[in-house]
């Protein structure tokens, strides 16, 4: 049964949801919400396609007053714990704070673009797999770079220094050494500690941290199947084959899945020809 929400309560629990709202889909959900009678699963698809919007949602479902026992990961299990006066209020509140300038919008359709079809591939791989729940396994695609738009909002020119991490991998550098050396920080801390503070499964959140630190934990033989390992794999795999080196680091070549790949597939179990029968039984179900 859904709790009603104070605005007071409603206000504090979107503290810390930065990340900005992909305005398409404020639009098809206002159109939505204008229907008489709004349909809230058709509501909570929408939702899922946008990593600003799932984090206000979950955020909200495994706060306090729901009293969830441990936090959920699947967005539409959360839309219907919150039902729909609650949701429709998030969707309000978010499209107040999602007026963004003709250009920012342009710079994050890269990374709306890729949170979705990462997401998407992750579900299918942890489909395919079957070593993660396919809910955390979408979540930790959809929201893998959301710390790439909070970096953006406080570093205006963030996107070009992503860019240029990207390119300087190929000389072994991980991505965040360099957004590190820029910066003192990088989007995989900025998006951990966003999601932690959204109160996401641990490995979910985990995952995000480690997602540009790959090789070390990959090759670390503590630990040997733990989830954040797990869904890490589970998720280099979805980055690869969804090509973010390309949509986001403006990269023909994926340096990183070059030097993390082999340890990836190694510890799935996937020999080259099965990822590659994988790859191509994604692209025909558009899974990515």
């Amino acid at each position: 049964m859904a709790h009603a929400l104070t605005p007071q309560q409603l206000e504090q629990a979107l503290q810390g949801i930065s990340v900005p709202p992909q305005p398409q889909i404020l639009v098809d959900l206002q159109m939505e919400l204008y229907l008489p009678g709004p349909d809230l699963k058709a509501i909570g698809k929408l939702i899922t396609l946008d990593p600003g919007l799932s984090g206000a949602v979950l955020k909200v479902a495994n706060s306090a007053p729901f009293g969830l026992p441990e936090p959920t990961a699947s967005i539409a299990q959360a839309a219907e714990l919150l039902g729909a006066d609650v949701v429709i209020a998030l969707i309000n509140a978010q499209s107040i704070k999602g007026e963004m300038a003709d250009e920012t919008i342009v710079t994050l359709n890269r990374f709306w673009d890729d949170a979705q079809d990462v997401a998407s591939a992750c579900a299918a791989i942890a489909r395919h797999l079957r070593t993660v729940a396919m809910d955390e396994a979408y979540l930790a695609g959809l929201l893998h770079d959301c710390g790439v738009p909070l970096m953006l909002m406080r570093f205006p020119g963030y996107m070009q220094t992503l860019e240029t991490a990207y390119a300087v991998a190929e000389q072994g550098l991980r991505i965040v050494d360099t957004e590190n050396q820029a910066f003192n920080t990088n989007h995989a801390v900025v998006g951990y500690y966003a999601v932690k503070a959204w109160r996401l499964p641990t490995s979910v959140c985990m995952a995000i941290a480690g997602h540009h630190n790959a090789q070390a934990l990959m090759s670390d033989e503590r630990g040997q199947h733990s989830a954040q390992k797990d869904l890490l794999a589970v998720l280099k795999m979805a980055e690869h084959i969804s090509a973010s080196h390309h949509r986001v680091g403006d990269q023909h070549r994926d340096h990183e899945w070059n030097r993390v790949g082999e340890l990836v597939l190694d510890y799935v179990g996937l020999s080259e020809y099965d990822f590659d029968n994988l790859k191509e039984t994604l692209r025909e179900s558009g899974a990515r």
